[in-house]
């Protein structure tokens, strides 16, 4: 058979339970205010540092011929895949390599 629960003890349960909600409000509050405070602060930018628009910059400047690097087919140099580029008729195939 169950016992009724005491009003005494059902109010201590909820003032237990409203005091550890405030207190987690109360936390994620002030993480929240470190976070937004850290985010609001300037890079540091030390002497010597790669900086990222000329880090970008350079490594555009790598590209030489754009077409070129768009028509490569890694899969099909590995011969995993398919080419999809058709191949001109007028040259002919590559000689196989004699071995050593």
């Amino acid at each position: 058979m169950k016992k009724a629960i005491e009003p005494a003890q059902a109010i201590q349960r909820v003032k237990v339970g409203m005091t550890g909600l405030a207190f987690v409000l109360l936390l994620i509050g002030l993480a929240s205010a470190i976070f937004s405070a850290v985010n609001r602060e300037r890079p540091v930018a030390a002497i010597g540092a790669a900086k990222p628009d000329v880090v970008a910059n350079l490594t555009n400047a790598n590209i030489t011929d754009p077409l070129a690097s768009a028509q490569k087919e890694p899969l099909a140099e590995l011969g995993v895949a398919p080419s999809t580029s058709t191949p001109n008729p007028d040259t002919p195939p590559p000689a196989a390599k004699p071995r050593q």
